[in-house]
């Protein structure tokens, strides 16, 4: 079902995304050689709840972790573990934050220590095409043109976009229609209004785009090996356009 927010409601996430960025922040620094995605885990249940927030995914479907990371050639929903960052790792961390109700989604992907240059192209590239999609998140704009926006200046920089994985509307439940996907034509899909909450999260690959899961029944990979990045933001349809609520600029 797809809910349309208030602007109070609105607002309210946004207070969420506000918390959700200053993690990622600090977890910019933790990032690098040695460090465990277990430790960034740990850290990130202990800054939420020190806000007063909580990790709306840890519980979720049984789901164990207040945060996803994953690593190299994980697409999404890695499990947080205890083996050590090493030099040359990408490494995505993405979470939900719950303030009083309120929800805020992003995932960011990060450098460990030293990387190629094509998984630094990688990253901007990923990243760009983030903000190619926002573009396009706005009131009347259907949500193929997200899609085709991102697609398009990904395949043309010679990367890959991951059809398996999508947005999502989000608030008050973390996974609401409409459907987000990264990739389709301009003009096609469902109308966007003003009080849609959504996420964008390209998830882009250095080879092909097709996805295999792992026995643990929830992380996905690239099924040739190729590394994955992503990045995420929530953002609210407006009369004006697109607000990121997650933005890490003013924090």
């Amino acid at each position: 079902m797809v809910t349309l927010k208030t602007e109070r409601e609105i607002e309210l996430m946004h207070e969420a995304g506000k918390i959700l960025a200053a993690c990622h922040k600090e977890i910019a620094k933790m990032v690098k050689p040695g460090v465990t995605t277990k430790q960034i885990d740990d850290f990130v249940e202990k800054f939420l709840a020190e806000r007063g927030a909580t990790p709306e995914q840890k519980g979720f479907q049984g789901y164990k972790y207040a945060t996803c990371a994953s690593v190299n050639d994980e697409i999404c929903h890695g499990f947080p573990r205890a083996r050590p960052l090493e030099n040359g790792d990408l490494v995505t961390i993405d979470m939900v934050v719950n303030l009083n109700g309120a929800l805020a989604d992003s995932a960011w992907t990060y450098a460990v220590g030293e990387v190629s240059s094509e998984l630094e192209r990688l990253m901007e590239v990923t990243e760009s095409s983030l903000y190619k999609g926002i573009e396009q998140a706005k009131a009347g704009n259907r949500i193929g043109d997200i899609g085709h926006a991102i697609q398009t200046y990904v395949e043309n920089e010679g990367f890959s976009v991951v059809r398996d994985f999508t947005g999502h509307g989000i608030g008050p439940t973390l996974h609401e229609d409409p459907q987000i996907p990264h990739f389709g034509a301009p003009g096609k899909g469902g109308r966007l209004k003003p009080g849609h909450v959504i996420t964008i999260e390209p998830m882009v690959n250095t080879g092909g785009w097709q996805s295999k899961m792992t026995s643990n029944g929830w992380t996905a990979t690239t099924r040739d090996g190729g590394h994955s990045a992503q990045y995420e933001h929530t953002i609210a349809i407006t009369k004006e356009g697109p607000v990121i609520l997650t933005g890490q600029e003013s924090i």
